[in-house]
């Protein structure tokens, strides 16, 4: 095997894992050390880069996650909460840096996950973009220079394919808007509005979702106060922007003692 980081992707079949095995394969620091999906699953026993339609890889798919685990230094994984939640105790079984790009999670999810990092390095984020990541930054600091008298709205586009709302990214930037005001999210967040809504209520911080066509994910923080408006923007045109970005943090991992990361450590915005 070359002497780099074998990395192995989760959900090989989907959106985000096709570009993941591309890019993966794409790189000259690191290799495809597996791909893996559900039993059952019409790719399992067939090389990923044909299943794909391209070109042999030397990959296999498999549905076994401990094989795939054992053979790799990290796992990228953007599939669903069930099988991100189990996922992340069999990487730490097997000492496996775990890259989570999933969204949807719950409480008792993000529970299970922290627990797991006890025991292996867990890099997680709603989105692995340098330029959202700098969004959020933005968003913190924006929201602490103004009060109450500016209302924040998180406004999120996506593809019609999305199942959960509001978006994983939506999510950080309403977060780092109350971390940046001081406040709890959770007791200001107004997640929807329809029908006789009453007033808005001073100091919330609303959110929205948008889905439809192919959107990759458009992402607005809106602070409006009387008589004028601030905007910060973030539009992916192109899903690699995250397929590199998870590459970067599995990268990253490599060496790191066992705990919960996010993008912010990888791209040493901290």
């Amino acid at each position: 095997m070359p002497n780099i980081p074998g990395i192995a992707v989760a959900g090989a079949s989907g959106r985000m894992g096709r570009m993941l095995v591309r890019t993966i394969g794409d790189s000259d620091k690191a290799f495809l050390s597996g791909a893996l999906e559900r039993p059952g699953h019409p790719w399992i026993g067939l090389d990923v880069g044909v299943a794909m339609g391209g070109s042999a890889s030397g990959t296999i798919v498999t549905d076994d996650p401990l094989e795939t685990l054992a053979n790799a230094s990290a796992i990228a994984d953007f599939t669903t909460p069930a099988a991100t939640v189990a996922m992340a105790g069999l990487a730490a079984q097997a000492r496996c840096v775990h890259v989570i790009g999933t969204t949807g999670l719950t409480t008792e999810d993000l529970g299970k996950i922290s627990a797991a990092a006890r025991h292996t390095t867990i890099i997680r984020a709603g989105n692995m973009s340098l330029g959202v990541n700098l969004l959020v930054q933005l968003a913190k600091k924006v929201a602490s220079a103004l009060d109450d008298d500016f209302d924040i709205e998180v406004i999120e586009a996506h593809h019609n394919q999305k199942v959960d709302a509001p978006s994983g990214t939506a999510l950080m930037l309403g977060q780092a808007a109350a971390d940046g005001r001081g406040v709890d999210l959770q007791s200001v967040a107004d997640r929807g509005r329809d029908g006789i809504a009453g007033k808005r209520k001073r100091g919330d911080i609303g959110f929205h979702a948008i889905r439809g066509g192919d959107i990759v994910g458009e992402h607005d923080v809106l602070f409006a106060s009387p008589g004028e408006r601030i905007t910060l923007r973030h539009a992916a045109t192109d899903r690699s922007v995250f397929a590199r970005g998870a590459l970067k943090a599995a990268l990253w991992g490599q060496g790191r003692k066992a705990g919960e990361y996010d993008m912010l450590d990888v791209l040493g915005l901290k």
